[in-house]
C-alpha cells in the first residue's frame, strides 16, 4: 500500500467516532470470545495479568488489566525519575527554545503540546521523553514522581496512530491527537505528564477516585488501547540516565534520571 493510500485511509479512520465504536464493542461482553487470540497475535504474557484470562468480562477489561502484585518494583530513591509506563523510547533529548527536534523525523512546539498552557514556560529548554505502548505492553500509567497534582487538562482532538508510521508520515500526531494532560510538583521541580489518544483509543480514562496526592508508582491512568506517553520536565532540574538512548525499553518503576539537587 502507498504512503499517500495509507495516509488517506488513516484520515478517514481518524474520526473520533470510529474510535467509539470500536470501543462500544471492545467493552462488550461479545468481545471476549477474542481475548485468547489478541493474546496469542501480540504476544501478552498472560501469566502477569492479575486475573486468569478467562476472568476478563470483555476485551477492553483485558487490555486494561493490571498486573500481579510485585511485578513492577517501584525505585525508592526519592529524586529519581520513574518510568510512568511500559514502553519503547521513540524520542528523548533537550528541549531546544520550546522545540522536540527529530521525533521520527518530525519537530514539536511545547506550546502545542501542552495547548498553550501558561506553563510552557517551564519547560521551554527542559527535557523530554516519548514513550510508546504498543498492544503487547502494559496499559496502566503510573505517577514517575511524589508530588501533588497542580493542574489537569483533557485537549480534545484526532485518533491518529501514534506507531512509527503514524509519527513519521502523519503531520505532528502527538500534538493533534486528543490528550490528557498532568502537572505534577515534586519537592525539587514541576513535571508534566501528557498521554496521547491513538487510533481505535475510544479513550484515556483518570483511575477513581483521582488523588490530590500521589505517591511514586501509584496509577494515575490508564490507556483504552495502545498509545503514548510525552514526559516532560523543567529545565535545569533533570539529568537522565546516559544508558538511555531511543530504542531502549523501560518498564513502570524504572530510573529514567534524576532530579539535580
Amino acid at each position: 500500500m502507498s504512503k499517500p493510500l495509507f495516509r488517506l485511509l488513516t484520515e478517514l479512520s481518524s474520526r473520533k467516532w470510529v474510535s467509539q465504536l470500536t470501543g462500544a464493542f471492545a467493552k462488550s461482553r461479545a468481545s471476549r470470545a477474542l481475548i485468547p487470540r489478541f493474546a496469542k497475535t501480540y504476544g501478552i504474557r498472560i501469566e502477569e495479568a492479575e486475573k486468569h484470562i478467562g476472568d476478563y468480562a470483555s476485551l477492553n477489561d483485558f487490555f486494561t488489566r493490571r498486573l500481579k502484585p510485585g511485578l513492577r518494583p517501584i525505585l525508592s530513591e526519592p529524586n529519581a525519575v520513574l518510568s510512568p509506563v511500559d514502553a519503547l523510547i521513540t524520542g528523548m533529548g533537550t528541549i531546544q527554545q520550546g522545540m522536540l527536534l527529530g521525533v521520527k523525523g518530525q519537530d514539536y512546539t511545547i506550546d502545542d503540546l501542552l495547548n498553550r498552557s501558561p506553563r510552557t514556560i517551564n519547560y521551554k529548554n527542559g527535557f523530554y521523553f516519548v514513550l510508546y505502548l504498543s498492544p503487547t505492553d502494559y496499559h496502566r500509567i503510573h505517577a514517575p514522581i511524589t508530588g501533588e497534582i497542580l493542574e489537569k487538562e483533557h485537549v480534545p482532538g484526532k485518533v491518529y496512530p501514534v506507531n512509527d508510521f503514524g509519527l513519521r508520515f502523519m503531520t505532528r500526531v502527538l500534538s493533534r491527537n486528543e490528550r490528557l494532560i498532568t502537572f505534577i510538583q515534586h519537592e525539587a521541580a514541576e513535571v508534566a505528564v501528557v498521554k496521547v489518544g491513538a487510533l481505535n483509543v475510544s479513550s484515556i480514562q483518570y483511575v477513581e477516585p483521582l488523588p490530590h496526592h500521589l505517591e511514586k508508582g501509584q496509577e494515575l491512568a490508564y490507556f483504552e488501547f495502545g498509545s503514548t506517553v510525552v514526559l516532560l520536565l523543567e529545565e535545569n532540574t533533570f539529568n537522565p540516565r546516559t544508558d538511555l538512548s531511543v530504542g531502549s525499553k523501560v518498564r513502570v518503576g524504572e530510573e529514567l534520571g534524576v532530579f539535580i539537587h
